[in-house]
């Protein structure tokens, strides 16, 4: 029930949508690394042999099975960022099947920033470190939001421009809406 419920949120959503961006990992030396490991781990399987075997060893199958699993995740990796009149929804599939909201009024402050997500967050990817969470999938510009509870999460983003715009339209009605007496 509650599957469907967050269908129908998604549904909804989708008519008030003010700003939407979708990011994959595409960093060409990551692809390298990736094809580079499975076709060690292929070779290594075909010249021992387990590939003419009917059946192999568990730890042959698994050297291959590991890698080839990891670059499926990674190739099915997602990050989604839409911001609606609501407030912003974050999503990282598969590791989210459904969006997480975080809205208005829940965040204290925002910000669009420049980080080093290595430094920062030790890579890209769902990260966590003493700044708080990160999502995200290549470059160096995120969303900063920050929570009543000193909690943060960076939301990368190839678009800050765009998202810089959108959110330079809603600060008024951000503002008006959650901060009256």
């Amino acid at each position: 029930m509650k599957f469907f419920a967050s269908l129908l949120n998604e549904l909804l959503m989708e008519h008030q949508l003010l700003f939407t961006e979708k990011q994959r990992f595409n960093q060409w030396w990551l692809w390298l690394i990736l094809l580079a490991v499975n076709g060690v781990a292929l070779y290594s399987m075909y010249n021992n042999g387990a590939m003419q075997q009917s059946s192999g060893n568990i730890q042959t199958w698994l050297s291959l099975g590991i890698p080839l699993l990891v670059t499926v995740l990674i190739f099915t990796a997602k990050l989604e960022t839409r911001i609606t009149q609501d407030g912003i929804y974050v999503r990282f599939f598969p590791f989210h099947l459904t969006f997480r909201q975080y809205t208005w009024d829940k965040i204290q402050n925002l910000s669009l920033r420049k980080y080093s997500p290595i430094m920062e967050y030790g890579g890209w990817g769902i990260r966590y470190s003493g700044n708080g969470w990160a999502f995200n999938t290549t470059g160096n510009m995120g969303l900063q939001l920050e929570f009543p509870d000193n909690k943060k999460l960076l939301i990368g983003t190839k678009k800050a421009d765009d998202m810089k715009r959108v959110l330079e339209k809603m600060s008024h009605v951000i503002y008006t809406r959650y901060n009256q007496n």
